[in-house]
């Protein structure tokens, strides 16, 4: 599968389906899919033995790794750590990173990316009304 489907647009929020992860695409985008204006969002695949094959950073952006299944290693700025179901990894604009999946199984990841410093304190509100589902 190589896009969100099914996606419906409402006034406050969107929903799409991205299907089992076993038919993820190496990388799937869904932030424009789904309308996200502050950040990105991929869901990735990297099968047994492959890795991403170049260094890259940001300009603007900070990016979250989770990894949510399979194992394999991480890369920043030289410095190589394993990472398993779990695994959360923080990268700063500047930090040259990679990964690889240097184990038998599919390894899997949510990947967040954000502008740096946009963020601007607790931003919940509590609601006073009551809960009801329909």
């Amino acid at each position: 599968m190589s896009n969100v489907t099914h996606v419906r647009h409402q006034e406050h929020y969107s929903v799409g389906q991205v299907g089992p992860m076993e038919d993820w695409d190496a990388k799937l985008f869904v932030g424009r899919e789904l309308g996200f204006t502050g950040m990105e969002v991929s869901l990735n695949r990297l099968p047994p033995g492959q890795e991403v094959p170049f260094l890259h950073q940001h300009k603007l952006h900070e990016e979250m790794y989770l990894f949510i299944g399979g194992q394999g290693q991480f890369q920043v700025d030289g410095e190589v750590f394993d990472v398993h179901p779990g695994t959360i990894v923080r990268v700063m604009p500047e930090g040259r990173r990679a990964w690889r999946n240097n184990s038998d199984s599919e390894l899997w990841c949510i990947v967040i990316q954000a502008n740096l410093d946009s963020l601007t304190g607790q931003d919940g509100v509590r609601l006073g009304e009551a809960l009801t589902w329909q």
